[in-house]
């Protein structure tokens, strides 16, 4: 492992270095503060702490800052690292158990590696969240995700596509954590830096060099954010301390054509392709402050910044934004700690013209213009699922359901089998938490959708169109804030509207546990927001609580993106004699939606119970 020192660090011109707060020594500088000691360097990990970028006022508010705030600067996230093969070794000898381990680091810091610990729901056990930037996976990763879940149970040890294009592995215990994480490594991904206070999943086109449509492939601009803000520029490991003590999380989104499958609308940095209307030069309009919470839902807003789409305005740009957020914003209410309060606290055109003055010191040669028009021409936003001709002559997509995202390790092996059958082993995830085969040649797509994996319960390559779009979070099976289960109801739910009713085009159903919206209901066609419901008890005659959701109607995603912030329907039981009816009003009112005409023999099916 690479030491660092002080004069490593301000001195070494042979490797990259550390852009460091600005003092007069490179580092941050010190003032006379009620703020604790901040360490420079953790001694175990010879790098600098994460904390040692901020500058003071930075670290005094944190001081004074939420709990959080307080567990980051009493312990530095990013010895997280090294806590967990430390942790692991321990429980191995038998020296400790998951209950022993300090509650800041189970609960908070663990968070850091990626390890997410559902103490409400599986106790001891963890969600570990992945990096996949822009999505892309191949069929030897998917085996070791397989691998990794499947000692834990059918139940407990499932794999999920998440709504950021990224995995996430359910059931992970601290003593397998390691042998996990090397093995990510050696396969050139990681779970560092993927939850709590970080920059999250690199969001990008799963259509990136594939599409005849496309105005910019995501690829390059993903794999290079994912390095800015994970890799290590002096040891070149997983884990940038430069970015180890962020204020909340952060999401990055890269549009890589008019369909903006990326949804740049609803994350913290949205970059939206664009040609310069004078040179006609490719490249970015920008908008800020996108982003879902439990006190606030806001659309990102355009910043009037348009630069070149090369990697090195795409890379200085996101460091510049990121710098700022790191040091000025919020460390005391979380709920206010995102880019959006900050750019409103600065003023739209102030916060750009903070954003240029931070660019230009860093002397890289990147200019920022104006916001430049967006195309006008008609266009219809394309589908995902199913079979697609790419520009490559005698190329196909083939886009496959997964409900509700969920997959086993059997499921996990199916589709790595399937990937390097016909697609050159590569996979790619979508933030509607399916699957995209790229490359399959045209003569071997008939023999793709007869295989068996395809033709079972759950994979689909042409599902309708309501169980095709159906979106979910966690739900309470795993989540302790969820207010009521999610996924199982979601693909149940979907089933059922698909044998009641007959739409004529993809309906968008997203389901979320809790108004955090990890399950984005506000984009969607109709959101179901899990909430509180009464319904009358016929043995006592009396109303009674029972689980229930708000309705939301009308997201829309795409170039008119908008949100539905007002719930349509409130206090609607869960139950599918409640729901169901609901629902299926919906889809004939808002959508347009026809009672499905049932062949005589399925009618009869349905009258015995057979169907």
């Amino acid at each position: 492992m690479v030491k660092y020192s002080r004069a490593l660090i301000i001195a070494a011109a042979a490797v990259p270095t550390y852009a460091f707060t600005a003092s007069s020594s490179g580092r941050r500088a010190t003032s006379l503060s009620s703020a604790p000691a901040i360490a420079q360097v953790d001694p175990r990990t010879g790098k600098p702490t994460g904390s040692s970028f901020l500058p003071q006022d930075a670290i005094d508010r944190a001081a004074n800052g939420n709990p959080i705030e307080k567990a980051k600067l009493a312990k530095d996230g990013t010895s997280a690292f090294v806590d967990v093969y430390e942790y692991a070794a321990k429980f191995r000898s038998g020296e400790m158990t998951w209950d022993e381990v300090e509650a800041a680091d189970m609960n908070t810091r663990l968070k850091f590696v990626g390890m997410l610990h559902r103490d409400k729901r599986t106790p001891g056990q963890f969600m570990m969240r992945l990096k996949v930037p822009n999505g892309i996976v191949n069929s030897d990763q998917m085996r070791f995700y397989a691998d990794c879940v499947e000692k834990y149970g059918e139940e407990k040890g499932v794999v999920d596509i998440t709504t950021r294009q990224n995995i996430q592995m359910r059931g992970v215990k601290i003593e397998d954590a390691p042998d996990i994480i090397d093995g990510l490594h050696a396969r050139n991904q990681t779970s560092f830096q993927s939850a709590l206070d970080s920059v999250r999943n690199m969001v990008g086109s799963p259509l990136a060099g594939i599409d005849d449509q496309e105005m910019v492939d995501t690829r390059e601009f993903c794999n290079a954010l994912n390095d800015l803000v994970s890799l290590d520029p002096v040891t070149e490991t997983r884990g940038n301390p430069m970015w180890g003590n962020l204020p909340r999380k952060f999401n990055i989104a890269v549009s890589g054509s008019r369909d903006d499958y990326a949804h740049t609308h609803i994350n913290d940095i949205g970059l939206v392709p664009c040609k310069n209307a004078e040179t006609g030069v490719m490249g970015f309009n920008v908008v800020l402050g996108g982003y879902m919470s439990i006190k606030r839902v806001a659309e990102s807003i355009p910043a009037n910044m348009w630069i070149p789409a090369d990697r090195n305005s795409v890379v200085t740009l996101s460091e510049a934004i990121l710098r700022i957020f790191r040091d000025e914003s919020e460390r005391k209410d979380r709920q206010k700690a995102r880019l959006m309060w900050l750019v409103e606290k600065y003023g739209v055109a102030e916060f750009k013209e903070a954003v240029i003055k931070e660019i230009n010191s860093y002397d890289r040669g990147v200019t920022v213009s104006d916001a430049q028009p967006l195309p006008t021409e008609a266009f219809e936003r394309r589908e995902l699922l199913g079979v697609h001709k790419q520009p490559q002559e005698g190329k196909s997509r083939v886009g496959v359901l997964v409900p509700t995202g969920r997959l086993s390790a059997t499921e996990c092996r199916e589709i790595a089998d399937l990937a390097d059958a016909y697609s050159g082993g590569e996979i790619r995830l979508t933030v509607e938490q399916n699957f995209i085969l790229p490359n399959v040649d045209d003569d071997k797509v008939d023999a793709l959708l007869k295989e068996k994996a395809l033709n079972g319960a759950r994979l689909k390559v042409n599902p309708g169109f309501i169980e095709g779009n159906t979106v979910s979070c966690t739900g309470a099976e795993f989540c302790g804030l969820a207010l009521v289960e999610t996924k199982a109801h979601a693909e149940a739910v979907a089933k059922k509207l698909e044998d009641l009713v007959t739409v004529d085009r993809p309906i968008r159903i997203h389901w979320t546990g809790c108004p955090n919206s990890c399950g984005q209901v506000q984009v969607a066609d109709i959101g179901i927001m899990g909430g509180p419901a009464r319904q009358l008890n016929e043995e006592t005659g009396k109303m009674m609580a029972v689980p229930g959701c708000k309705i939301f109607v009308g997201g829309r995603i795409g170039e008119d993106a908008h949100l539905a912030l007002e719930p349509y329907k409130e206090g609607i039981p869960l139950a599918d004699e409640s729901l169901i009816p609901e629902l299926v009003e919906i889809l004939k009112n808002e959508f347009g939606a026809k009672d499905k005409t049932m062949r005589k023999r399925d009618k009869l099916k349905k009258l015995v119970g057979l169907a």
